[in-house]
């Protein structure tokens, strides 16, 4: 339950960025008032079962985004990118809903993409920015 409620906090901090006493008093509310969510839990899901390793490697990639969307904020401010493209990225349809918006965030963190719809197909439309034309 604590561990739900940390990341739960990591996940507000990251997406405000913003460490005021109110907003932090903020994102304590909406991580107690969210329904509980056991990643250990033995229970399957709708979608499939969440392995504590899947967690785990889409926390890394979350720290990984980090550096990377300052990157390429700095690229962006340094030479400008002018040229868009929609692609669409498999994902596997039986994952939960709870790995889609971690995908999700992680595609949406860094400043040259964004996912623009998520189809229960098993695709994502990701909007780029690119520098030169592929």
């Amino acid at each position: 339950m604590v561990t739900s409620i940390i990341f739960r906090l990591v996940i507000w901090f990251l997406l405000t960025a913003d460490f005021g006493i109110t907003n932090v008093f903020i994102g304590i509310i909406i991580a107690l008032i969210l329904p509980p969510y056991n990643i250990f839990s033995k229970k399957k899901s709708k979608y499939g079962e969440e392995k504590l390793k899947d967690i785990l490697l889409i926390s890394k990639h979350i720290l990984i985004a980090i550096p990377q969307a300052y990157k390429e904020a700095i690229e962006m401010i340094i030479n400008p990118h002018k040229h868009e493209e929609i692609v669409e990225e498999a994902v596997n349809p039986t994952r939960s809903k709870l790995l889609i918006f971690l995908d999700t965030f992680v595609i949406t963190f860094t400043p040259k993409a964004v996912v623009v719809r998520y189809n229960h197909r098993g695709w994502y439309e990701v909007h780029y920015l690119r520098r030169n034309q592929p």
